[in-house]
């Protein structure tokens, strides 16, 4: 079926959106054919200039005028090899576009952290995308492509130079100087106000989004560690609880069920946590987690925070974003039963710059693969799937984009 563009980016006038424009224009191939799509014809049009602007090499992106129906977004993904949407908070505005893609067989990237939303859209799109063909990658920004790739990495690290499975997988957030954008926070405010918390609870199982039950390995972190937020582990540092974790770890255990086994091992299992100064601030930070997340369960506290956030499609200035990065760590030990014998690898990302920078160059990377090349996902021929099904090329990619990378086995 020949597609009049590779590549559509939904939602390109939002702040996310913008990003990704961007670094398609500035980045990818110059016959690279692709449209940016919304609401606003006007809009879509300045956007158009700008991009201009930046890479006059490039012939302009098409404009896609489109609503967020059905029938309308059945035709525009028809169009296309691959959708990437930037259009949050997704429990509103999301699965009309994922299901457009699902049925049509168009291959799908997002950048929600929302894992009620992927679990009900998996319930619901999984088996209706693998009958398609349709590639579905949910959560391939910040939330959760990084952590994803690293854990792939390292299990297949471990599985490479041990002959082994990984056991416990320690993933950290070592450093990070970040802002969020009015999207991000009224998404996470409107989750509460969408889902009730019997969902909500749900979506916090840590293998809510495996395919296979008899993956669920994971052990049960100690009373102690549970009620304080405390823990230490060698080559990591003083630890405590991660505000990124909840998102990233089903997916991590999703990746884990597509691979199966003979990648990350029976008893693979991933737990994550932010890097602390010392005990005190660990357990003082969880003592304010744990209290922030009960606050924002009270409908009061969250119409409170909703008057003091960026508006949905504003965020921190360009010259602001350019100040921030973020560094994660990990450390992964090879299941070696009960020997005792210490078997580890150790990987590290940093990258340097706004996140939703990092988020632009995760989506349209992806896209490129989707469109271009074959990866893992192909061979499992559609369905929901994760950023770490693009496997190395995917990982190349980003690196040769800016993404410092660091692997090895201690």
């Amino acid at each position: 079926m020949a597609h009049q563009y590779e590549c559509i980016l939904l939602g390109a006038t939002g702040y996310t959106g913008q990003w990704t424009a961007e670094y398609i224009t500035t980045h990818l191939p110059t016959d690279f054919k692709w449209a940016i799509a919304g609401r606003s014809e006007a809009k879509l049009k300045n956007l158009v200039d700008e991009l201009r602007s930046l890479n006059q090499d490039r012939q302009a992106p098409g404009i896609e005028v489109v609503q967020l129906q059905h029938n309308e977004l059945l035709q525009l993904v028809k169009k296309t090899k691959v959708l990437i949407t930037t259009v949050g908070p997704y429990h509103k505005y999301g699965e009309v576009a994922l299901q457009a893609c699902a049925e049509t067989g168009t291959h799908y990237l997002d950048v929600t952290g929302e894992v009620p939303w992927v679990l009900e859209m998996t319930q619901k799109y999984h088996e209706t995308a693998k009958r398609t063909g349709a590639i579905i990658i949910p959560q391939n920004g910040v939330e959760s492509a990084p952590a994803d790739l690293m854990c792939w990495k390292l299990a297949s690290l471990i599985r490479e130079r041990f002959r082994q499975g990984t056991g416990e997988l320690v993933f950290t957030i070592h450093d990070m100087s970040v802002a969020a954008s009015g999207g991000t926070l009224a998404t996470a405010l409107g989750l509460f106000d969408t889902y009730s918390f019997q969902q909500l609870a749900k979506s916090q199982d840590p293998y809510c989004l495996s395919l296979d039950a008899s993956s669920q390995k994971g052990k049960k972190r100690p009373i102690m560690e549970t009620l304080a937020g405390v823990r230490t582990v060698s080559g990591l540092g003083t630890l405590t609880d991660s505000i990124q974790g909840p998102a990233d770890i089903p997916i991590i255990h999703r990746s884990r069920s597509l691979y199966g086994d003979k990648l990350y091992g029976e008893n693979f299992y991933v737990t994550a946590y932010m890097r602390a100064r010392n005990a005190v601030t660990a357990f003082g930070f969880h003592i304010l987690f744990m209290a922030a997340m009960l606050a924002i369960t009270l409908s009061p506290v969250r119409w409170l925070m909703k008057q003091f956030v960026y508006a949905p499609g504003d965020g921190p200035s360009k010259e602001a974003a350019s100040r921030e990065y973020v560094e994660w760590r990990a450390i992964a030990n090879a299941d070696t039963g009960s020997t005792g014998d210490v078997k580890q690898a150790y990987g590290k990302f940093r990258w340097q710059g706004s996140m939703y920078h990092l988020t632009g160059v995760t989506s349209a990377e992806a896209a490129l693969i989707l469109a271009r090349e074959k990866t893992f996902a192909n061979e499992l021929g559609g369905g929901i799937l994760t950023p770490s099904t693009l496997g190395q090329t995917y990982l190349d990619r980003l690196q040769k984009a800016g993404l410092n990378a660091d692997f090895k086995v201690l």
